[in-house]
Protein backbone atom coordinates (compact mmCIF):
# COMPACT_ATOMS: atom_id res chain seq x y z
CA UNK A 1 0.00 0.00 0.00
CA UNK A 2 1.50 3.49 -1.01
CA UNK A 3 2.27 5.30 2.04
CA UNK A 4 2.52 2.33 4.30
CA UNK A 5 4.69 -0.01 2.69
CA UNK A 6 8.29 -1.51 3.64
CA UNK A 7 10.02 -2.10 0.40
CA UNK A 8 13.38 -3.88 -0.51
CA UNK A 9 17.03 -2.66 -0.79
CA UNK A 10 17.77 -3.60 -4.02
CA UNK A 11 21.47 -2.78 -3.90
CA UNK A 12 23.84 -0.77 -1.75
CA UNK A 13 27.25 0.55 -1.69
CA UNK A 14 30.54 -1.58 -1.16
CA UNK A 15 31.84 -1.18 1.92
CA UNK A 16 35.53 -0.81 0.32
CA UNK A 17 33.90 2.50 -1.07
CA UNK A 18 32.39 3.57 2.25
CA UNK A 19 35.76 2.83 4.05
CA UNK A 20 37.13 5.27 1.39
CA UNK A 21 34.79 7.90 1.87
CA UNK A 22 34.92 7.96 5.92
CA UNK A 23 38.85 9.21 5.89
CA UNK A 24 37.47 12.47 2.96
CA UNK A 25 36.18 15.60 4.63
CA UNK A 26 32.61 15.82 3.40
CA UNK A 27 34.09 19.62 1.86
CA UNK A 28 36.07 17.89 -0.37
CA UNK A 29 33.44 15.85 -1.46
CA UNK A 30 30.67 18.23 -1.49
CA UNK A 31 33.71 20.35 -4.03
CA UNK A 32 33.67 17.39 -5.66
CA UNK A 33 30.22 17.55 -7.30
CA UNK A 34 30.06 20.83 -7.65
CA UNK A 35 28.68 22.39 -4.22
CA UNK A 36 25.07 21.30 -5.61
CA UNK A 37 23.72 19.09 -2.82
CA UNK A 38 23.72 19.59 0.92
CA UNK A 39 21.33 18.16 3.50
CA UNK A 40 20.78 21.90 4.66
CA UNK A 41 23.05 23.59 7.28
CA UNK A 42 20.55 22.87 9.70
CA UNK A 43 20.90 19.15 10.11
CA UNK A 44 23.64 19.55 12.62
CA UNK A 45 26.06 16.83 14.76
CA UNK A 46 24.13 16.11 18.08
CA UNK A 47 26.49 13.22 19.03
CA UNK A 48 30.04 13.38 20.53
CA UNK A 49 32.23 13.74 17.76
CA UNK A 50 33.58 11.49 14.75
CA UNK A 51 32.54 11.04 11.21
CA UNK A 52 29.96 9.03 9.37
CA UNK A 53 30.10 7.10 6.19
CA UNK A 54 27.25 3.94 5.50
CA UNK A 55 24.27 3.02 3.18
CA UNK A 56 21.07 4.40 3.02
CA UNK A 57 18.27 2.62 4.79
CA UNK A 58 15.77 5.21 4.10
CA UNK A 59 12.54 6.20 5.87
CA UNK A 60 9.10 8.10 4.85
CA UNK A 61 7.13 9.08 7.82
CA UNK A 62 4.28 11.35 8.54
CA UNK A 63 5.66 14.20 10.94
CA UNK A 64 5.35 13.50 14.38
CA UNK A 65 5.07 10.05 14.21
CA UNK A 66 8.18 7.47 14.88
CA UNK A 67 6.51 3.51 14.54
CA UNK A 68 8.37 3.04 10.84
CA UNK A 69 11.58 4.45 12.21
CA UNK A 70 11.22 1.33 15.13
CA UNK A 71 10.84 -0.75 12.41
CA UNK A 72 13.69 0.34 10.40
CA UNK A 73 16.37 0.05 13.00
CA UNK A 74 14.76 -3.82 13.42
CA UNK A 75 16.09 -4.50 10.26
CA UNK A 76 19.21 -2.24 9.77
CA UNK A 77 22.30 -3.65 10.24
CA UNK A 78 26.24 -2.70 11.15
CA UNK A 79 27.40 -0.05 8.54
CA UNK A 80 23.62 1.22 7.67
CA UNK A 81 22.98 4.58 8.01
CA UNK A 82 19.05 5.23 8.45
CA UNK A 83 17.45 8.56 6.86
CA UNK A 84 14.24 10.06 8.12
CA UNK A 85 12.57 12.04 6.56
CA UNK A 86 10.30 13.57 8.95
CA UNK A 87 9.12 16.40 7.12
CA UNK A 88 11.52 19.06 8.74
CA UNK A 89 8.71 18.86 11.91
CA UNK A 90 9.96 20.31 15.46
CA UNK A 91 7.46 19.61 17.69
CA UNK A 92 8.35 15.86 18.30
CA UNK A 93 10.89 14.21 18.58
CA UNK A 94 11.57 11.14 16.58
CA UNK A 95 14.37 9.48 18.91
CA UNK A 96 15.82 9.64 22.27
CA UNK A 97 18.35 7.93 23.83
CA UNK A 98 16.45 4.43 24.28
CA UNK A 99 16.31 3.83 20.21
CA UNK A 100 19.65 5.58 19.68
CA UNK A 101 21.00 2.74 22.23
CA UNK A 102 19.40 0.34 20.10
CA UNK A 103 21.36 1.33 16.66
CA UNK A 104 24.04 1.28 18.56
CA UNK A 105 23.81 -1.97 19.91
CA UNK A 106 22.65 -3.24 16.00
CA UNK A 107 25.94 -1.62 14.93
CA UNK A 108 24.61 0.88 12.92
CA UNK A 109 26.65 3.87 10.93
CA UNK A 110 24.68 6.70 11.75
CA UNK A 111 21.01 8.34 11.91
CA UNK A 112 19.99 11.29 9.99
CA UNK A 113 16.35 12.47 10.89
CA UNK A 114 14.63 15.47 9.20
CA UNK A 115 13.34 16.93 12.22
CA UNK A 116 14.17 16.47 15.71
CA UNK A 117 15.59 14.16 18.49
CA UNK A 118 15.37 14.11 22.14
CA UNK A 119 17.93 12.84 25.29
CA UNK A 120 20.13 15.32 23.91
CA UNK A 121 22.08 15.12 26.81
CA UNK A 122 23.34 11.67 26.59
CA UNK A 123 23.15 11.54 22.55
CA UNK A 124 26.16 14.17 23.05
CA UNK A 125 28.13 11.98 24.91
CA UNK A 126 27.76 9.28 22.69
CA UNK A 127 29.86 8.70 19.32
CA UNK A 128 26.91 7.19 17.45
CA UNK A 129 26.69 9.63 14.92
CA UNK A 130 23.46 11.02 15.10
CA UNK A 131 22.73 13.86 12.54
CA UNK A 132 19.08 16.49 13.38
CA UNK A 133 17.55 19.60 12.91
CA UNK A 134 16.36 20.16 16.23
CA UNK A 135 16.02 18.89 19.98
CA UNK A 136 12.58 18.75 21.76
CA UNK A 137 11.61 16.64 25.08
CA UNK A 138 7.72 16.20 23.03
CA UNK A 139 7.51 12.27 22.04
CA UNK A 140 6.31 11.13 19.30
CA UNK A 141 3.37 9.02 17.96
CA UNK A 142 3.43 5.42 17.05
CA UNK A 143 0.74 4.79 14.46
CA UNK A 144 1.55 5.44 11.18
CA UNK A 145 1.48 5.53 8.45
CA UNK A 146 5.12 5.68 6.53
CA UNK A 147 8.03 4.04 4.24
CA UNK A 148 10.90 2.22 4.05
CA UNK A 149 13.31 2.29 1.27
CA UNK A 150 11.56 4.37 -0.88
CA UNK A 151 13.39 7.78 -2.02
CA UNK A 152 13.35 10.55 0.14
CA UNK A 153 14.44 14.10 -0.01
CA UNK A 154 15.83 16.63 2.39
CA UNK A 155 16.11 20.36 1.79
CA UNK A 156 16.11 19.63 -1.77
CA UNK A 157 19.33 16.09 -1.36
CA UNK A 158 17.53 13.12 -2.77
CA UNK A 159 18.58 9.99 -1.26
CA UNK A 160 18.18 6.73 -2.63
CA UNK A 161 18.32 3.28 -0.53
CA UNK A 162 21.27 1.80 -0.77
CA UNK A 163 22.98 5.78 -1.62
CA UNK A 164 26.23 6.60 0.21
CA UNK A 165 25.55 8.80 3.19
CA UNK A 166 28.57 11.18 4.78
CA UNK A 167 28.81 13.21 7.88
CA UNK A 168 31.20 15.40 9.44
CA UNK A 169 31.33 18.86 11.66
CA UNK A 170 30.14 21.01 7.88
CA UNK A 171 26.66 18.12 7.64
CA UNK A 172 25.42 15.84 6.17
CA UNK A 173 26.13 14.35 1.99
CA UNK A 174 24.68 12.17 0.17
CA UNK A 175 26.81 10.26 -3.18
CA UNK A 176 24.32 8.54 -5.42
CA UNK A 177 24.85 4.91 -5.94
CA UNK A 178 26.15 4.99 -9.68
CA UNK A 179 28.28 8.47 -8.72
CA UNK A 180 30.43 6.88 -5.73
CA UNK A 181 33.41 5.76 -7.82
CA UNK A 182 33.96 8.91 -9.97
CA UNK A 183 33.19 11.27 -6.66
CA UNK A 184 35.52 9.50 -4.67
CA UNK A 185 38.71 9.54 -6.98
CA UNK A 186 37.62 13.64 -7.30
CA UNK A 187 37.50 14.01 -3.95
CA UNK A 188 40.94 12.01 -3.07
CA UNK A 189 42.79 14.19 -5.48
CA UNK A 190 41.29 17.20 -3.95
CA UNK A 191 41.67 16.07 -0.56
CA UNK A 192 45.41 15.17 -1.69
CA UNK A 193 46.06 18.64 -3.26
CA UNK A 194 45.15 20.53 -0.41
CA UNK A 195 47.33 18.97 1.96
CA UNK A 196 50.42 19.47 -0.46
CA UNK A 197 49.18 23.39 -0.58
CA UNK A 198 48.57 23.26 3.60
CA UNK A 199 52.65 23.50 4.37
CA UNK A 200 53.33 26.39 1.58
CA UNK A 201 50.85 28.50 3.35
CA UNK A 202 52.31 27.74 6.99
CA UNK A 203 55.39 28.98 4.94
CA UNK A 204 53.99 31.94 3.73
CA UNK A 205 54.78 30.68 0.30
CA UNK A 206 51.55 29.92 -1.01
CA UNK A 207 50.88 31.26 -4.64
CA UNK A 208 48.16 34.26 -4.23
CA UNK A 209 48.27 35.64 -7.68
CA UNK A 210 44.80 34.16 -8.78
CA UNK A 211 42.70 36.26 -6.54
CA UNK A 212 43.82 39.86 -8.31
CA UNK A 213 44.00 37.95 -11.68
CA UNK A 214 40.63 36.67 -10.96
CA UNK A 215 38.71 40.02 -9.71
CA UNK A 216 40.58 41.94 -13.15
CA UNK A 217 39.02 39.22 -15.47
CA UNK A 218 35.71 39.87 -13.61
CA UNK A 219 35.98 43.35 -14.37
CA UNK A 220 36.70 44.93 -11.15
CA UNK A 221 38.43 48.41 -11.02
CA UNK A 222 41.03 49.86 -8.03
CA UNK A 223 41.75 53.11 -7.13
CA UNK A 224 45.05 54.19 -6.95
Amino acid sequence: MIGFRVCARRRKVADEWVARFRVLPVANVSDSMARLSAGGAGLRPMHAGGAMAGVALTVKTRPGDNLMLHHALDIAGPGDVVVVDAGGQLANAMLGEMMALHARRRGLAGIVVNGAIRDADTIRQWNLPIYALGITHRGPYKNGPGEINVPVAIDGMVIQPGDLVIGDGDGVLCVPFDEVPDVCAAAEAKLAAEQKEMPLIEAGRSERGWVLETLRAAGCTFET
